[in-house]
């Protein structure tokens, strides 16, 4: 039988596992997940717990229920973020969950916009490498759309990143590889907005809609920035983050 810890409630830790299952593709789309019954009854929990830990599911966009059928895996509703991907590169060597894809929609030096600059320590309208994507869902429609950019002076040790084909561990980890060393930070930025036209184009909306606007920075260990990036989700999918905290707080 299943152990638990006891630090966290038992509803999260179940959660928890079954989250793995499926972020990692063990539980693929339209699978269906442990219902209340089966839970209860595998990890020795009240019906009550095992109620909660679908509820949870649910709640980070990774299941929906299905009459007739039970709880499948849905991850529509998910939209995953840079530390997300960071965070699955590092565990999986993929970026993606299984159904969700990128187009890499172009690739190439083009001259830093101001924010870029700012970011990688550049001056402004130097070269950097610049690479839009649009990512999707399982079912083909889009998600987000995101722009990365680097320092130009990278494309000699990472000609890749020039081309606008999937980099399947992820643009940062392959950059900071190439530079000789790992991404120790990842930070993010997250706010409300309207999608302008190029952003409306990509995600299949009218402009002006509204979207989850993020930006994203990626810091190797010495503190060096090896990718700025951009982004915009659509409404209704959800990011998700589980932190770790000490002192209860």
């Amino acid at each position: 039988m299943p152990t638990l810890d006891r630090p966290e409630p038992p509803y999260l830790q179940i959660a928890g596992r079954i989250r793995e299952d499926i972020l990692s593709g063990r539980l693929q789309e339209g699978d269906t997940v442990p219902s209340a019954r089966e839970i209860a009854r595998t990890w020795a929990v009240a019906m009550a717990t095992a109620t909660k830990v679908l509820a949870t599911l649910r709640s980070q966009g990774l299941v929906r229920p299905v009459r007739g059928v039970g709880t499948v895996v849905d991850r529509g509703g998910l939209h995953r973020s840079a530390l997300d991907r960071s965070a699955a590169s590092a565990r999986t060597g993929k970026i993606y969950p299984p159904g969700h894809y990128a187009v890499i929609r172009s690739a190439g030096l083009e001259p830093a916009t101001e924010r870029a600059a700012a970011a990688l320590g550049l001056e402004e309208r130097a070269p950097a490498i610049r690479r839009r994507r649009t990512t999707y869902g399982p079912d083909s429609r889009p998600l987000s759309t995101s722009t990365s950019w680097f320092d130009g002076a990278l494309s000699a040790r990472a000609p890749a990143l020039l081309v606008p084909e999937r980099i399947v561990e992820g643009t940062s980890a392959h950059a900071a590889a190439r530079l000789g060393t790992r991404i120790a930070v990842t930070q993010e930025r997250h706010a409300a907005g309207r999608a302008d036209e190029n952003e409306a184009a990509e995600l299949e909306v009218p402009a002006g809609s509204p979207v989850l606007l993020s930006r994203s920075t990626f810091l190797a260990a010495d503190g060096t920035v090896v990718e700025y990036g951009e982004s915009a989700a659509l409404p209704e999918h959800w990011v998700f983050h589980e932190y770790t905290t000490e002192d209860g707080e």
